[in-house]
């Protein structure tokens, strides 16, 4: 059984998951600070499967994590500036959400 990639799928207007490992050093662990991502090469390792898609029309949802949250109000957590250095390597615009299902989700996912 020939396994599939990227390269061999047609994404052009489809709306395509891809889980990411985008758990980065930051800045500052105080949501209070201007916190940014200190070492990107995570994201960056990401770069040609992102563009890739995007150059064939797909839409992305990305999915990942970033340290280990003991509660979903544990902000020092928050992927703000994981959404926002991606979004400069990308060279366009990244929406973050902060739920991963609902009514938001869905609609931002439509």
């Amino acid at each position: 059984m020939n396994k599939k990639s990227i390269l061999d799928i047609d994404v052009q207007g489809k709306k395509v998951l891809v889980r990411v490992d985008f758990n980065v050093p930051l800045s500052s662990k105080d949501p209070n600070d201007d916190i940014t991502v200190t070492d990107d090469t995570r994201i960056r390792a990401a770069l040609p499967t992102l563009n890739h898609l995007l150059a064939q029309g797909g839409a992305l949802i990305l999915c990942s994590h970033l340290g280990r949250p003991k509660t979903a109000d544990d902000k020092q957590y928050a992927m703000d500036p994981v959404a926002a250095r991606l979004a400069e390597l990308l060279d366009r615009p990244v929406i973050k959400m902060d739920e991963v299902v609902g009514p938001e989700v869905s609609a931002a996912a439509a």
